[in-house]
């Protein structure tokens, strides 16, 4: 079982004691999202989870834990998201040169392997032009130098709730900012692939990526990995089947972009009835809901060690 720590929320930023607990408890319990009453319980112990995927803006506070999951059998990587938008975009975030050199500190603990940097996502607007990416994605390819094994971008996805506030690229645009990365990205010896976009790329040395990517935690496990792709994402997408364990309208970290908040009033609604120690990320177990297993067995296929 692949374990997502998550699309839903920046669990390394907010939550990363829940988390402890939940991997020292050995069990999460994950409301669907669409229905609060039906809740998955989630066995975790490295016998079950063969990988963690954490997703972040932010790893700063969970710096000093990285040694305890470890220390508990744990494999796992990073998706680590960093941009240039200042507070405008991006309200709750540090400044950005603190994240570079948090990227560059996990990347030197972890490897550059284990570090996937996401550009994510691209806003072409009065205040973000195809110029001003191009040139702020060269001066992050110099700071973040062969401290990523990759690098994944995405162009804005104009979801019904971010309709008033953004427009999607055009073909003409897309082509630019590929074109652009590319150029940039070669010159840095930088893997570039795109996230879960229709468009073909492949004339910049661009190929489509998966976030959950099998070979990339066949390499960390050391042994193949049996799933499939992952039914419950965008038709586009090349993930893998997962399991996430995060909850929407939790993350504070205040993005204009964001898919996974309704708004302030949800979110902070959400996060005052967090509770480090309850098995739910938000909240705790009322009695009457219904609880199904949802922990998938191990997919590794250790006769064939790649090791």
């Amino acid at each position: 079982m692949i374990l997502s720590a998550s699309r839903r929320t920046d669990i390394p930023a907010f939550y990363s004691d829940w988390l402890m607990n939940r991997l020292k408890e050995k069990y999460v319990l994950v409301p669907n999202p669409r229905n609060p009453k039906r809740l998955g319980r989630v066995r975790l112990s490295p016998e079950w989870v063969d990988c963690i995927v954490f997703w972040t803006k932010n790893p700063l506070p969970m710096m000093d834990k990285l040694a305890a999951v470890e220390e508990l059998g744990y494999r796992f990587y990073f998706q680590f998201t960093l941009t240039p938008y200042g507070p405008e975009v991006e309200r709750g975030l540090p400044p950005k040169a603190r994240l570079v050199r948090a990227f560059l500190d996990l990347s030197r603990r972890l490897g550059p392997e284990r570090m996937v940097w996401r550009y994510d996502p691209v806003l072409v607007d009065g205040s973000f032009s195809v110029g001003w990416h191009l040139e702020r994605f060269h001066r992050l390819c110099g700071a973040l130098d062969g401290a990523a094994g990759r690098c994944v971008f995405s162009f804005i996805d104009v979801y019904p709730n971010l309709r008033k506030k953004f427009c999607a690229l055009s073909r003409d645009e897309m082509l630019a900012v590929a074109e652009g990365f590319s150029q940039t990205a070669r010159a840095h010896h930088l893997p570039l692939f795109s996230c879960c976009e229709t468009i073909d790329l492949s004339r910049f040395g661009i190929r489509p990526s998966a976030c959950i990517d099998r070979k990339l935690i066949e390499t960390i496990v050391g042994c193949p990995i049996r799933a499939g792709k992952d039914p419950n994402q965008r038709p586009a997408c090349g993930c893998i089947e997962s399991v996430d364990i995060g909850v929407y309208d939790t993350c504070r970290n205040g993005c204009a972009y964001c898919y996974a908040t309704s708004g302030e009033k949800a979110v902070r609604r959400n996060v005052s009835a967090h509770d480090p120690k309850s098995p739910l990320l938000t909240g705790h177990p009322r009695g009457d809901e219904r609880i199904t297993d949802r922990t998938s067995p191990s997919g590794k296929i250790l006769q064939l060690s790649l090791l």
